[in-house]
């Protein structure tokens, strides 16, 4: 029994240190640069919920070293109820820098703190940020607690229209959102996972870029015809929210040509995340299975 007891304390040792070797890293948040006259200075939104402790660990996860170097504004929950009809009483953590960059330099996320924003991936906030037409930018997120990440998107919205000639279109930020909101819904759906559910998405956008599909029966088949492409198995009910989400995009005449080579670039990231995912996985497992096979070899050469 002892010795039975040794050998799983041994194992399950083993496991953790090996499964820690998997932790996604984030990439850190941009370097301090020169002000670009032609945008002015980045923004950083802060969530009204912050306390001043709270705003100042921001502050260091963002790297903003000056503050004369940055406009500083806050997300309130008025803001939640203007930009995506959402609940004025609720609590706004996440928090973003937007540093507006030339057009064509594309678009780039950096989660700083991805082990608190836990529904929210860096590939679903490009997504609705393309679709709220920000094409153009560095965006680094973070919150100090365990948030969904939603807000942060909000506080975007915000930032851009305190940028002069930047407001957005809030038909298509009311769209963004809830590209967003199906997003996080669809990877907590069995069988799905988030970068499944943001190739989907980013795979659908390609093809209404290539297609251009005129009614919504033609977009209904485009999305069905990618369903069974990409081996995505919705219900009824939420295969209907995703044909009226793109059915929205295509009345509001989203023109994805404009982005189709950063789409093209998402649709990359999320392919090497997949597969990286699965050979690690994989590597895992073998080299767990080496390690049994290697003791229980031991083990008989010390009763033979």
């Amino acid at each position: 029994m002892k010795l039975l007891k040794w050998i799983c304390m041994v194992a399950l040792a083993f496991v953790v240190v090996s499964s820690n070797q998997m932790v996604y890293a984030s990439t850190d948040s941009n370097d301090e640069e020169s002000i670009n006259e032609k945008f002015g200075l980045p923004i950083v939104v802060y969530g009204e919920a912050l306390s001043d402790s709270q705003k100042a660990e921001v502050r260091d996860l963002l790297e903003i070293k000056d503050t004369s170097k940055v406009t500083e504004i806050t997300v309130t929950g008025e803001d939640l109820v203007y930009y995506i009809d959402g609940d004025k009483n609720s609590n706004m953590y996440s928090s973003a820098k937007i540093t507006r960059k030339d057009k064509g330099e594309g678009l780039v996320i950096n989660q700083v703190t991805p082990e608190n924003i836990t529904e929210v991936t860096s590939e679903m906030y490009a997504n609705a940020l393309l679709t709220a037409g920000i094409e153009d930018a560095i965006v680094d997120v973070a919150s100090p607690v365990k948030v969904s990440g939603h807000s942060a998107l909000v506080g975007i919205y915000k930032a851009y229209d305190e940028g002069k000639g930047t407001e957005l279109n809030q038909e298509r930020t009311e769209v963004a959102n809830e590209e967003l909101t199906l997003a996080t819904d669809l990877a907590k759906k069995e069988g799905l996972d988030e970068d499944k559910v943001s190739e989907l998405l980013t795979e659908i956008k390609k093809e209404i870029a290539e297609q251009k599909p005129a009614t919504k029966e033609e977009l209904e088949q485009l999305i069905d015809e990618k369903l069974q492409t990409l081996n995505v198995q919705l219900t009824a009910e939420d295969r209907q929210l995703l044909i009226d989400l793109f059915e929205k995009m295509r009345n509001l005449n989203i023109n994805f040509d404009n982005v189709q080579s950063q789409l093209e670039d998402l649709s990359k990231d999320i392919q090497n995340r997949i597969e990286n995912a699965i050979s690690e996985n994989k590597g895992f497992l073998d080299t767990i299975a080496n390690f049994f096979k290697s003791f229980i070899d031991s083990l008989k050469s010390l009763f033979s």
